[in-house]
């Protein structure tokens, strides 16, 4: 059995979510650039919460792996500026 039903490569969507302060967009793309170097243009969104105190940030990269998503995660997991990543 597969590990994951994803079939590689393929677009995959990566929310992270942050207090909304200024540069948490290029901190979060530059965490996943360092993975996938290739992005494409207009491959980040950017929402501000309705009160405008959070933001997220989502980047849809040419995903690979299921490593490369995970590598992914993880980095942004482990970073204090990124309180949940989707």
């Amino acid at each position: 059995m597969s590990e994951t039903l994803l079939e590689f490569p393929c677009a995959f969507p990566i929310k992270a979510m942050g207090r909304s302060e200024a540069g948490f967009d290029d901190l979060v793309v530059e965490i996943v650039r360092r993975h996938t170097p290739d992005l494409r243009e207009g491959s980040v969104k950017t929402r501000a919460s309705r009160g405008g105190k959070w933001v997220s940030v989502t980047v849809t990269v040419q995903a690979t792996s299921k490593q490369q998503l995970d590598a992914i995660y993880q980095a942004l997991a482990d970073h204090e500026k990124v309180v949940m990543c989707l």
